[in-house]
């Protein structure tokens, strides 16, 4: 190895930093300017290294980011990013327990493709009863133009279509808390043995199980970046003018409005609504949009 090489952040923990060299993994710390920069090295970042004569090995600067996935902080107005430098998003939620909650997969579905990432749902826990409204729910999103993958960690379903989707790309893995991202990572990389716990009966929702988001390299090559669960996800820089192109179902109709800057909420000749009064697109869907450009709105200067 030279004294100087590049890699990606894996995790970090303490002030150590697990950096994928290629050939190994080093432990790192941070050289002390990096430290005092605005912009916090997260997991997926690309940097390069310095090897101290000591034999250690330090972060010595940030690589430019390709992509990065962020949400406003709980509580604040500032950005807290969750990973960078991924290709695509995979979606995790259940069919049950904890019940899918739409309007949380609408926003990561947008999240995607803000950031032109490709998107598809993994539709875990499939062994359980599920009634008609959660099917016809999902098959909403195949006709948006999603792929929605079943599977069951409990049997073993659908993980080698998981497994073909993952490799080569560099994914992660977002949902909420005890849908079942840690089970389905443990059937992909059964030696790092992720940590798994039941959701909570008394409020139907999963318990926390990944405190800080972790990528761990595929043997099929690539990556998958395991995030914490997640039950709110407050969009970040959110603008009302690329919203509506964030729902591939609306794009056909946005140029036909009558007005070029139509929001689709009360204009006429919207043909965005048009698509909602005629049931070619989702009512459910459309409430997403609307709530999310209230947000926008709210926060646009």
């Amino acid at each position: 190895m030279t004294a100087r090489t590049e890699g990606r952040v894996l995790r970090s923990a303490g002030g150590v930093y697990s950096v994928d060299c290629g050939d190994r993994i080093l432990d790192c710390t941070l050289r002390g300017r990096l430290k005092l920069d605005q912009e916090q090295i997260i997991p997926g970042d690309r940097v390069f290294l310095e090897h101290l004569s000591d034999g250690s090995f330090r972060i010595e600067g940030l690589l430019p980011r390709s992509a990065k996935l962020s949400r406003r902080a709980v509580g604040g107005s500032r950005e807290q990013v969750i990973v960078a430098n991924v290709d695509q998003l995979a979606a995790v939620f259940a069919v049950g327990e904890p019940a899918p909650d739409l309007r949380l997969l609408d926003r990561f579905l947008v999240l995607a493709e803000l950031n032109e990432l490709s998107a598809f749902i993994v539709l875990n826990k499939t062994d359980l009863p599920s009634d008609a409204g959660t099917k016809d729910a999902f098959d909403t999103y195949r006709e948006a133009g999603y792929d929605v993958l079943p599977t069951s960690a409990h049997r073993g379903d659908g993980v080698s279509e998981l497994s073909r989707r993952l490799g080569g790309h560099a994914t992660v893995f977002a949902g909420p808390s005890g849908v079942g991202k840690s089970s389905l990572l443990n059937l992909l990389l059964p030696e790092h043995e992720l940590k798994v716990r039941e959701v909570s009966r008394k409020r139907g929702q999963g318990r926390h199980t990944t405190v800080g988001s972790t990528f761990y390299r595929l043997p099929e090559g690539g990556y998958v970046a395991d995030t914490p669960g997640l039950q709110l996800l407050v969009l970040w820089d959110l603008s009302p003018d690329e919203l509506a192109g964030a729902f591939p179902e609306f794009r056909t109709a946005i140029d036909d409005c009558r007005f070029n800057d139509c929001r689709h909420v009360s204009e006429p000749d919207c043909a965005v609504r048009r698509l909602i009064e005629t049931g070619a697109a989702s009512e459910e869907r459309y409430g997403s949009y609307r709530a999310l450009l209230d947000e926008a709105t709210q926060e646009a200067p």
